[in-house]
């Protein structure tokens, strides 16, 4: 059945530090969500409005499989923030203290980590140019563009920047002038960010196929890669984003990305409606 002939899909909508969510659950049916319905759900005048839109599907070795999609309709490997609400949520369904998440990433571990935090491994950086993807072989850490950014994937490309003062920067400008340049045949996600102190930063971003958002895991997991990359941090990052505060820690097995989540209200999304 064609998600456009459904009257009503339940839905959850669901945040991590302002970076919000519409979360579809199919583990026990449902119709296929097509892009469609994430360009029509996306609105935030005429639809629901989100950052991402997930989708849970079954999975016969992980707790759960996740799908992305942006608002654009396009879909994303890798959604950090919505991986820990969605593991916090299914943790809490199934009383239990840890489990495994499907992705396009491949198996992630997912934990409670105490005092309300969710922990999540977003698995191994990648750093060569034809992994990210980048147009042509350059060096990932010193890009050849305006600013010196550096180029990470976490599943999904990133483009980092490190300047004086993230406050001052344009994003509005910046941002889809960088997702859009030549050198990312996938667009990318971009994200400026200046050094508040030793493994202290503060970042802002800029969502491929989404725009300015308030925070973003795998964004955070990126900037905190490049920083580590170029020097100026250790390992174990604290990011304060426009949302909140974030926490990286780059280790042998992974990426852990460690913050809040909440799971805001469930509703009904007629589509109709939102037309």
């Amino acid at each position: 059945m064609d998600a456009t002939d459904i009257i009503g899909i339940p839905f959850m909508k669901m945040h991590g530090l302002g970076n919000d969510f519409v979360v579809i659950d199919r583990r026990q049916g449902g119709a296929n969500i097509a892009p469609k319905l994430a360009r029509v759900a996306g609105d935030r005048r005429r639809g629901i409005g989100f950052d991402q839109l997930a989708v849970i599907d079954s999975d016969q070795e992980a707790a759960a499989r996740l799908t992305f999609f942006n608002p654009d309709g396009s879909v994303s490997a890798a959604c950090g923030n919505a991986t820990r609400c969605i593991a916090r949520y299914l943790m809490d369904e199934m009383g239990l203290g840890a489990l495994m998440l499907r992705t396009d990433r491949g198996l992630l571990a997912c934990e409670d980590a105490g005092d309300g935090m969710t922990r999540v491994n977003m698995g191994g950086p990648l750093t060569e140019w034809q992994e990210i993807p980048l147009a042509q072989e350059v060096d990932t850490l010193h890009l050849p563009l305006d600013g010196d950014p550096v180029a990470t994937s976490m599943g999904n490309p990133h483009c980092s920047f490190f300047v004086e003062d993230a406050e001052a920067i344009d994003l509005a400008s910046r941002g889809p002038e960088v997702e859009h340049h030549p050198l990312f045949p996938a667009r990318t996600n971009v994200q400026f960010a200046n050094v508040l102190g030793r493994d202290h930063l503060r970042m802002r971003v800029w969502e491929r196929g989404t725009g300015i958002t308030p925070a973003s895991g795998s964004s955070s997991c990126a900037v905190a890669v490049a920083a580590v990359r170029r020097g100026l941090s250790g390992r174990n990052v604290t990011l304060d984003l426009d949302g909140g505060r974030i926490w990286v820690d780059w280790r042998e097995d992974g990426v852990w990305m460690t913050g809040p989540t909440a799971h805001v209200f469930d509703g009904q999304m007629r589509l109709e409606a939102t037309q």
